[in-house]
């Protein structure tokens, strides 16, 4: 690994000037001064910064900020008025320079790992969490460091560990993530790839050495996202143009089109439940007990394969990864002991009663595809429950989530409980109001609790017969977003230990 090298305000504006990207810039014979720290946080800013002023909530004082701190340059779409001298570079685009300044200025550092990007509308997070175990399970055969991980749950890269904001983060946050995990001596990493990191430049400039494609439904359309489905389908195909090789869901919806736009990718491996003719099949799927079993038949092997995650759903996920590990080298026996063990805080985590009378299980499902899957899946497995949930819906965003959500989930349950789920600058009552015309209209009661510990309580309290509660949404977080501020708050996880608890007493 070779140390990384730290480049001058002249080299910037050369590699900016080459790609098309700079319309104007003034370094004030300045050019040989070098960049220490590329960020767009003025709360970041020290000497020797290069500062990138970018983003709706962008305020001049930012700027005149970062340069009493230390800010040598600034990157922007405008000439800013300051009281002195100060390099700048003015871009066409803010937001196609900042992966070209990122990965500048972080030399490149997804080259030297092996980098495996999951995309999709359902499933995203759970992929990534299989793949870091089975990566993980043949690192520590090897006696060394374990995997980057980059999901929508949380970040880890080798120096720290956090919980996540955004699915992808910016590229300036994902360079240096790439350059953390190299520096700390990492050699793969897993990362979810969301639609809005491939519309908004983020991932630009990296190539993944395998993508896989799970699945597509409409999703995150509003506004502030994707005006339409075509829109949303579109960002999510740029994708393959970045990978060395895709790994497709042959199941997926749209599947003509999604194999006509993986052609873009250097090579095309397949995946299916359904196909027999699929590079990957999976076949004879059942319960066993609290775990699933399946085959995998394909050209290096035909044998049988166990998830103990619940979620009959879960082995399309699951056949994704075992093409990705098959395909970046890992061998066979990690592939098996990996999925065994593999888990994701706050997906699809199940808890009981110890009269087993009431049934929780926890869940990041927050769109209609997860919806259906997780509903109709959990009807299967568990056929003497009755289905009590309880979720909310984002402020502001994904605005046809609240009919989806909403009918697939007053189909199938015998109660319904909407919550707040970051309701952002949106009341909480008015979304779920929204939600419960749908829920209402399929012929299933309701109730609305804003706090979702409360409704969380309330649903355990309230149960009758065997009960299945599906806590969905939130997972393992512990945050809620109101406003712009994220509020500390327990995670769903803890609420339901700690009524289920309460209800053993009792």
């Amino acid at each position: 690994m070779a140390e990384m090298r730290y480049y001058t305000i002249g080299e910037f504006a050369k590699l900016l000037r080459s790609r098309g990207m700079l319309a104007e810039c003034e370094l004030y014979g300045k050019e040989d001064m070098e960049v220490r720290l590329l960020t767009y946080d003025s709360r970041e800013v020290e000497a020797d910064t290069m500062f990138i002023c970018k983003g709706a909530a962008f305020k001049p004082v930012y700027l005149r900020n970062s340069v009493e701190q230390g800010a040598v340059c600034y990157v922007s779409e405008k000439k800013y008025e300051l009281e002195q001298d100060v390099p700048y570079l003015v871009v066409r685009d803010i937001r196609e320079a900042m992966p070209a300044l990122a990965n500048f200025f972080y030399n490149n550092p997804w080259e030297d790992l092996t980098v495996t990007g999951v995309g999709g509308t359902k499933g995203k997070s759970t992929s990534v969490y299989y793949m870091k175990a089975v990566v993980d399970d043949y690192l520590m055969a090897r006696n060394k460091k374990d995997s980057a991980v980059i999901s929508s749950i949380d970040i880890y890269d080798g120096k720290s560990k956090t919980e996540s904001h955004i699915t992808t983060p910016e590229a300036v946050e994902l360079q240096r993530h790439f350059r953390n995990a190299l520096d700390s001596g990492m050699e793969y990493v897993q990362m979810e790839i969301s639609s809005q990191a491939l519309k908004y430049h983020r991932v630009d400039g990296i190539i993944f050495d395998v993508a896989v494609f799970l699945n597509i439904s409409e999703d995150h359309i509003s506004p502030i996202e994707h005006v339409d489905f075509e829109d949303y389908f579109s960002s999510k195909m740029r994708m393959f143009a970045q990978t060395k090789t895709a790994v497709v869901n042959l199941d997926a919806d749209f599947i003509s089109r999604i194999l006509t736009a993986a052609e873009a990718a250097g090579e095309v491996i397949t995946f299916s439940t359904k196909d027999a003719r699929a590079d990957y099949y999976a076949y004879e799927i059942h319960k066993d007990g609290q775990s699933t079993r399946f085959k995998v038949r394909c050209a290096a092997f035909d044998e049988e394969f166990m998830l103990t995650m619940p979620g009959l759903f879960n082995v399309e996920n699951a056949l994704g990864v075992i093409a990705a590990a098959v395909k970046i080298g890992i061998p066979k026996e990690y592939i098996h002991s990996g999925l065994l063990r593999a888990r994701s805080s706050g997906r699809m985590e199940l808890y009981a009663s110890e009269d087993k009378k009431i049934l929780a299980i926890v869940d990041y499902a927050h769109n209609k595809l997860s919806f259906e899957k997780l509903f109709s899946s959990m009807k299967e497995e568990y056929p003497d429950y009755e289905i009590v949930s309880i979720f909310g819906c984002p402020g502001k965003k994904a605005l046809t989530r609240r009919r989806d959500l909403g009918t697939v989930a007053g189909r199938y349950s015998k109660k319904v409980y909407l919550a707040a789920e970051d309701p952002g600058y949106e009341p909480v009552e008015d979304i779920s109001r929204d939600i419960a015309q749908y829920v209402e209209a399929e012929g299933c009661p309701y109730e609305m609790i804003e706090d979702r510990g409360e409704a969380i309580k309330t649903a355990i309290e309230s149960a009758e017969g065997k009960t299945l509660l599906l806590v969905t949404g939130k997972g393992g977080e512990t945050r809620q977003k109101y406003g712009s501020d994220y509020l500390d708050c327990p995670s769903d996880v803890e609420y339901v230990i700690k009524y289920l608890k309460e209800y053993n007493k009792r």
